[in-house]
């Protein structure tokens, strides 16, 4: 699962991604929207670099929506 999760480096401002959210974690119901802040400093992150969307939400991204 490591493998197709985006590392910090393929993420930038206003981009559009899928995230997963703390309360969906147990259904796997991922959210879109383009990235407004970039929480985690790290380069990777075994469950997704954290990020918040345009619209105030905060997960961790799952793929990058093309």
């Amino acid at each position: 699962m490591l493998n197709n999760i985006p590392s910090r480096d393929e993420i930038s401002l206003g981009i559009l991604v899928q995230i997963i959210q703390k309360q969906d974690q147990h259904t796997g119901r991922l959210t879109e929207g383009k990235v407004k802040r970039i929480l985690t400093s790290s380069q990777i992150h075994p469950y997704g670099i954290k990020v918040e969307l345009e619209n105030g939400k905060i997960g961790r991204i799952q793929k990058i929506t093309k």
